[in-house]
């Protein structure tokens, strides 16, 4: 669709919100997306910090730990584009009031678990129902605030709730974690969902922007085979090996399937992903930024929950409180990097500069060993990548969804969390493979049965998977950097307003 068009869209589908009846309860229904939307932004990073205690519990190999991860942003990041289009077609209450309940369900059966393949099943069906609920939680506050100044407002505080769940995530994880048990941070959801459940069933209207479309069921499950065969195929590497066909294959299998995904939604009458929102430069390379970043800070949480509760005997509230300098620092930048530097700089100058930050803390995270403390070897770092990254993900998020077509600012913020939590997915997968792989290549050789060499090997590990994260912070910086067009972006006054989830 030619530039003009999609303006003049934008145009129109904000003039039709404005002069849309405002809702008396808006700002009740503001107070009830928003626990929706902690719910699910917790979910990312709380049960991180638990791992290490699940992990001693029912007895998982290190191997298997990151499919406790990744089958939630698997399932999360292959579905959400049919969950909007969902949410469209059917209503968005019954979207969001099944999306709630069938998360909590999910969170419950989790917390039940009594053994590895039970809590992944159970993390997944989480991503799944999340991915129904993120979506339509983000339409109704579209169609909730219809005056411009309010709306404004309402989506301040969507935005400030996904920036900051993640510290809370972190810091209550391990709050729970120390003062009941690991499943406690599953079970928690559920009274989340009570209360979230209760005010969507009283607030909420019912809202179809689609009713005359159809769901793209060929597409969908292009989409999420292609995407798992991906990970899948990442995942066997550090059993199977790189030669292995059941590494190779599912690559392969996974890279195919996408492609054809791509090709269908050419042809689809009501495509899934509609072309027309990847067409813009500045937004693909923004849908790159988020990927890599993902994949990057996915790493990151993972390695140093490890580092820092098995080698520096840290409990879980105390690693969660080892975190917040970084994301403290990301939010003030993140601050700092939309509101000040990307109108006067420009993303060509902006992303990649955020992204060899990023890149430099990474790299001096490598430096930890067996004598290293916290406040010599950790915090430093944590803060400068904190910094780097607050100059990425909320700049580039606001590229990729800023100055879209009225009609399409659903699907882009679905792509934009896709393109996350995708990214989470294969760079967990990977950096675990690759840290598996050095700690195994460190062993061989010498005496497995000491005490002194395996927890060295482990801290080969880690640096290993910092190292690789160093890697694609590194690449993201180049990427950016050819990508972005030069100058200042010109968004569009009357575009829909679009925030990440």
């Amino acid at each position: 669709m030619p530039e003009k068009t999609l303006a003049d869209s934008s145009r129109a589908g904000a003039a039709a919100t404005e002069h849309a009846e405002a809702s008396p309860k808006r700002w009740w229904i503001l107070a009830v997306i928003a626990i929706a939307q902690l719910m699910v932004v917790l979910d990312a990073t709380i049960v991180n910090i638990a791992l290490p205690s699940a992990q001693t519990d029912l007895g998982f190999s290190d191997g298997n730990r990151q499919w406790i991860v990744t089958a939630y942003a698997l399932a999360f990041a292959s579905l959400l584009l049919l969950g909007g289009r969902i949410a469209d077609l059917f209503g968005r209450k019954p979207a969001f009031l099944v999306g709630v309940v069938g998360f909590a369900a999910a969170s419950a059966l989790g917390g039940a678990a009594n053994g590895f393949t039970m809590l992944v099943v159970a993390r997944a069906l989480q991503g799944a129902f999340g991915a129904l609920l993120a979506p339509a939680a983000l339409s109704l506050l579209n169609t909730t605030f219809t005056d411009a100044r309010e709306r404004a407002r309402a989506f301040s505080v969507y935005g400030a709730i996904a920036g900051a769940g993640g510290a809370v995530g972190l810091l209550l994880g391990g709050v729970l974690t120390d003062a009941l048990d690991w499943r406690w941070t599953l079970y928690v959801n559920v009274a989340i969902a009570v209360v979230a459940f209760a005010g969507g069933w009283l607030l909420l209207g019912n809202h179809r922007d689609a009713a005359n479309a159809r769901l793209d069921v060929p597409g969908t499950i292009l989409v999420a085979a292609g995407l798992f065969g991906l990970v899948y195929g990442f995942s066997n590497a550090e059993t199977h090996d790189w030669d292995s066909p059941l590494t190779w294959g599912f690559l392969t299998a996974g890279g195919l399937l996408l492609a054809a995904f791509a090709w269908w939604q050419t042809k689809a009458a009501h495509p899934l992903l509609p072309l027309r929102i990847l067409l813009d430069r500045d937004r693909a390379a923004s849908f790159l930024a988020v990927l890599i970043t993902g994949a990057g800070m996915f790493g990151v949480f993972l390695f140093l929950t490890y580092y820092l509760q098995l080698n520096l005997g840290f409990s879980p509230t105390k690693t969660g409180v080892a975190f917040l300098p970084m994301v403290g620092a990301l939010m003030v930048t993140a601050q700092a990097g939309t509101t000040m530097l990307l109108p006067r700089l420009g993303p060509k100058a902006v992303i990649p500069l955020g992204f060899a930050i990023a890149t430099a803390g990474m790299a001096w995270l490598t430096g930890i060993g067996l004598g290293s403390h916290y406040l010599g070897a950790v915090l430093p770092q944590l803060i400068v990548i904190g910094v780097g990254l607050g100059l990425v993900m909320p700049p580039a998020m606001q590229l990729a969804t800023g100055g879209v077509a009225a009609e399409d600012a659903g699907v882009a913020s679905a792509t934009v969390n896709a393109m996350q939590q995708v990214g989470g997915s294969i760079g967990t997968a990977l950096l675990n493979t690759l840290a598996a792989g050095a700690a195994t290549d460190y062993l061989s050789g010498r005496d497995a049965t000491s005490k002194l060499v395996r927890a060295q090997a482990t801290i080969e590990s880690y640096t290993t998977a910092f190292g690789w994260s160093a890697v694609l912070f590194g690449a993201g910086a180049v990427i950016a950097f050819l990508l972005y067009r030069r100058g200042v972006p010109q968004q569009d006054a009357g575009a829909a307003p679009v925030v990440h989830m």
